[in-house]
This record gives structure tokens, sequence and C-alpha cells, in this order.
């Protein structure tokens, strides 16, 4: 499973560290943590569809970073904590797809242009798709860029962050409009570069077992 891991600089932080020590002390499940990103995620999109204002973009901000950090938690508390179980795998892939969708959706929904957003959506969790399809045909998980899933919610945090004075100042949204468009582009260039990192693995083990 650790071979498969996600690199994230943040597991090394003393931050990080005591937080997982304090959930593995109460006897917080990492599969608990990984739903209740899903509950931050929700409440993040709520509020971007109901006003992309400051208020609703100050408190977006802060619900993604929640949902981030339970990303990084559920897997130190499984790892770290040995409290990895059989639906671990199940828990840490599907409250990803479901909270980067809700998400992504809103967006489009909240800068009026849905069609973009659903693509967007769509094109994210097929980042997923390729990378875990590469695992399960025996090869190194991939988690390239350049629009991985912390590359989406960088992008879109910086967005709501610029539609704070963007709103005050001009009452317009093109922030928000365009990390849409970037996640949208970004997504579908990361399922290309994964299914080529693929296809130059399959190459690779297959030139391996000719010579071997």
């Amino acid at each position: 499973m650790q071979d498969n891991r996600r690199p994230i600089k943040s597991r090394s932080q003393r931050w990080a560290t005591k937080l997982a020590t304090l959930l593995i002390t109460h006897n917080i499940s990492p599969n608990q943590i990984s739903v209740a990103s899903i509950g931050f995620a929700v409440v993040a999109a709520a509020c971007l569809a109901a006003s992309t204002g400051v208020f609703g973009s100050l408190v977006a901000v802060v619900f993604i970073q929640l949902r981030l950090v339970c990303n990084l938690l559920d897997g130190m508390v499984a790892i770290e904590g040995g409290k990895h179980s059989a639906l671990g795998s199940l828990y840490n892939e599907f409250p990803d797809r479901i909270a980067d969708s809700v998400l992504i959706v809103a967006l489009g929904y909240a800068v009026a242009c849905q069609p973009l957003g659903w693509f967007a959506a769509l094109a994210a969790a097929l980042t997923a798709y390729v990378r875990v399809f590469g695992g399960a045909i025996g090869l190194k998980q991939t988690f390239a860029g350049p629009m991985a899933k912390q590359h989406r919610m960088a992008v879109m945090t910086a967005g709501l962050v610029l539609n704070i004075p963007e709103t005050i100042l001009f009452s317009t949204h093109h922030c928000l409009l365009l990390a849409l468009v970037v996640i949208a582009a970004g997504s579908a260039i990361t399922c290309v570069t994964r299914t080529r990192i693929i296809a130059s693995q399959l190459k690779g083990a297959q030139r391996a077992g000719s010579q071997g």
C-alpha cells in the first residue's frame, strides 16, 4: 500500500503528526476521517453555490482546507497508527471522488458555466481512474500532474481568494471562471500524461521480459 501512497510533504509537519496522534488516541478511524472530508466539501460547495461574494468565498476556502486536512490525516492514521482496515482502500478513493465532484460542479454553477463544471468534474475523476487502473494491472500508481488532487484544490483555493478583492472592487468573478478553466484543461492533460506514463511502463516491462 505504501508504494501506491501519494507523496505529501505535510505528513512530516509537526502539526500533522500531533493531530494524527490525537485522532489515534481518541480511536477515530481513518474511514471516519475520509467520510468527514465529504461533509467539509459539501459545506464548501453549498457556500459557493449560494454566494460567490466575500463571505461565501471565505467559508469555502476554510472548508476546502479542512477537506484536505482530512485527506492527509486518514492515511496517517491508517498507516502510522496501524488502523488500516479491509475497507480502507475503498474509503480512501470514493470519498475523494465525491468531494472533488461536488466542489468542481458547484464551481461551475457558481460561474454560470455548468457544462464546463461537469466536464471538469469528469476529467478530475478520470485522472484517478487512470492512476488506479495502472495499479490494477500491476504497475506503480502515478500521481503525476499537472492537475492532481492537491493541484485542483490549490487552483480552486487561489481562485476563491482572488475572487474576494475582485468582488469588492469590480463585482465580477472572472478569477473563479479562470480557476474552473485551469482545472478542466489541467485535468484533461493529466489524464493524457498518466496514460502515457502507463504506456511507457508497459513497454518497458515488455522489453525487460523479452531480454530476460
